[in-house]
Parts: C-alpha cells; structure tokens; sequence
C-alpha cells in the first residue's frame, strides 16, 4: 500500500483510541441509565429516592439520557405524592432537568398529573419547594400545549402571589412563568385580576436591568398595559414609570423595545393623560439615542412615541417639516429644568453626528462595490468566476 493510501484509511490507531473511549462512555451512561429505571420502580422508598437523584444528574447536561430516561416521568410524579420533603425535592429537581430542552417530556409530566402536587408545593410554607414549584411551571409554562392547562389550574392567582412576597429567586421564576402564559389567549385578563402591576414595577426597580427578568417583565407590563387598570397603576405607582424609562435607558435591546412598546401603547392610549407623566421622568434622551442606535422596531416606536410627546397634537404644516429634530425641539421647549433640556440637547447633537457617521460609512462601503458594469469585462469575469 502507498504512502497516499495509507493516509486515507479510516482511522489511525489514535482515532481508534478516541472512538473507544466514547464508546465506554456511552456504555457507561447507557448502563446508569437502565440501572436507574430499574431503581425509580422499586417499592423501596430508598432506593426510588436514590434513582430520582441519579436521573437528575444523568438529564442534567445530556439531551440524550432525557430520552432515553423518558419513562421515569410517571414513576417521578408517583414520588411528588408522597409526604416526605426529601422524597418531593428529589422527585421535582429530576423532572426539571427531564424537562428542560424536551418537548416531549414537558407534555408528558403535565399528562401524568404532577401539576396538582406542583400547584400545591407554591402553596407551601417551605421555601425550598415554593422555588422549585416556581421553577418547575417556567419550565413546563414554556410550550403552547401546556400553557391553557396549566392557567386553568389556578396557577396564575398563586404565581402572581409568590411574585409579591416570594423569595428573591421565586419571584424571578414566578414573573418568568407569567409571561410565558401571557401569550396564551385569555390569560392576559386572568394575569390582570391578580393586579401585578407594583410587583413588577418592585421587581424592575431591584433587577439588573439587562437581565433577562427584566426583560420577561417588561414584556408582561408591554402587554398589560394595553388595558386601562394596568395603565392607571403603573402611573399611580410611586416611581413606576420611572422604572419603565430606566429599562429604556440602560436595559438589554429586547428589554428597551419592551419599555418603548409599553410607554408608546400608554400614549397612543390617551395622550392628554399619558404624556406628562412620561415626560416628567425624563424619556426624551433615552428615546433620541433609541431613534438611532435602537432595534428596528424601538427605533420606529421610539420615533411615534417622539411625535405623541411634543404639544401640539396635530400634524405640522409644509413650512415645519415633521421632522425628528422639529419634534424633539418642541418637546425641548416644554420641558421643566435646564439640565433635562440640556441632555437633550446635546443627546440629539450626538444623535445627529452618529446618523452622519453611520451615512458616510455606508457611502463608502457603497463606493467600493463595483457593480459588474463599473469594471473592464477580463477583470468581471475573472472576479465572478473564482469560487
């Protein structure tokens, strides 16, 4: 055999070595795997409280034992039954990780029936179980098939509770859940009844404000807004607007297009009510950098919301042009002290440079490309011809 030849065999001793190694692996993990569906059968307690612990590490990183421990599920919700705390703890950590990243699994648990015990662990005095409880529905709450099931529970009142006085990670669970059954229909009105709206103005004031908490919540409040109670709480609310404006300011890019949508949404709503409340918290800044440097729908939203701001309701003529820089004097000029005015100022000063920055790059990108008609044929073919 050639020099060639040989170099072209299928795998060299050490590739062996490596396929051999993933191999034993799989044989190891195929073998805890069955070792541990023996055990969650048995009718010793012990031994069910030792299986639910080893599923919960073998589903913990591998999408594969998820599959392949699928038919744990039942036997798991059996032990969230049982009136043992250790027994309930093991049972629930292995299904959250049996849910996480499987569809298929997340209906399963939900069509053995664990959303009874789980409703009943958010209304425990126990800390621990209110979290994973919590944990548990943001997890279940995140595929379209579970979410009607899970609101028609009663889940919703509880959620809504745990957010007002749960721990620090069961309210961020809890909001979480919440806009995940937000966007099912109907469930908006029932999230509505249970007046969240000072838990989560409470709970953007103490986030990160480029978490993902943060941005679950600013997408609940762009939702709840669109009805009056909603809106009427949040501006009744000591520093709740305000909140609202910060996550525009300083939040992530979703989040800042969550905080625009809802602060736009409250002024197309009634502008005479909406727009001092929002002015007086100082939006303008926020909105002028938004215009420019925002998502494409916070830039939209952030330029009508700029229009609804300034005083005069009604289009200007063709000798005052509606454009960006007319809108954002005339607010200007509305606004109480000089140092928002100010920033203002010199945000929208800053604004224009960078639009003037972004054209010239765009000329010259532009200038470089040569469209085929621009170049002599030998070098169009040439340069369209390599591959």
């Amino acid at each position: 055999m050639d020099s060639s030849a040989e170099s072209q065999s299928p795998c060299s001793p050490r590739d062996m070595d490596f396929d051999a190694g993933g191999a034993e692996k799989r044989s190891s993990s195929s073998a805890a795997v069955n070792q541990a569906l023996q055990l969650i059968e048995s009718e010793d307690l012990d031994s069910k409280l030792q299986a639910a612990r080893e599923i919960r590490r073998l589903t913990k990183t591998s999408c594969r034992n998820r599959r392949q421990l699928a038919q744990a599920v039942k036997p798991l919700v059996s032990m969230l039954r049982v009136d043992s705390f250790d027994c309930n703890e093991s049972a629930l950590l292995a299904l959250l990780n049996l849910a996480v990243k499987d569809e298929r699994n997340k209906i399963n648990i939900i069509e053995a029936g664990a959303l009874e015990p789980i409703i009943s662990f958010l209304q425990s005095h126990n800390s621990n179980l209110q979290e994973y409880a919590a944990a548990a529905l943001l997890t279940l709450s995140a595929t379209t098939f579970n979410k009607p099931i899970i609101s028609s529970s009663g889940a919703i009142p509880l959620l809504a509770e745990i957010l007002r006085h749960g721990s620090a990670q069961a309210k961020v669970d809890a909001v979480m859940a919440l806009s995940n059954l937000s966007t099912h229909p109907n469930n908006l009105s029932l999230i509505l009844e249970t007046r969240p709206t000072s838990s989560l103005v409470n709970l953007l004031k103490t986030c990160k404000k480029s978490s993902k908490t943060t941005e679950k919540c600013c997408a609940l409040m762009e939702s709840l807004v669109s009805f009056d109670e909603c809106r009427t709480a949040l501006i009744s609310e000591e520093g709740g607007v305000l909140a609202v404006v910060e996550v525009l300011e300083n939040g992530s890019p979703q989040s800042r297009e969550h905080a625009v949508g809802a602060l736009l949404t409250m002024c197309q709503s009634d502008r005479c009510k909406y727009r001092e409340p929002i002015l007086g918290e100082g939006v303008i800044p926020g909105l002028l950098e938004l215009t420019v440097q925002g998502t494409p729908k916070s830039q939209a939203k952030a330029q009508m919301l700029l229009r609804l701001l300034r005083d005069s309701p009604y289009p200007r003529s063709e000798l005052q042009p509606d454009t960006l820089e007319n809108i954002v004097c005339t607010i200007m000029s509305q606004i109480n002290g000089d140092d928002q005015s100010s920033k203002a100022r010199k945000m929208l000063a800053d604004m224009v440079q960078i639009s003037m920055e972004q054209s010239l790059k765009h000329l010259q990108q532009r200038a470089v490309v040569c469209t085929p008609s621009d170049l002599p044929i030998a070098t169009c073919t040439s340069e369209f011809s390599s591959k």
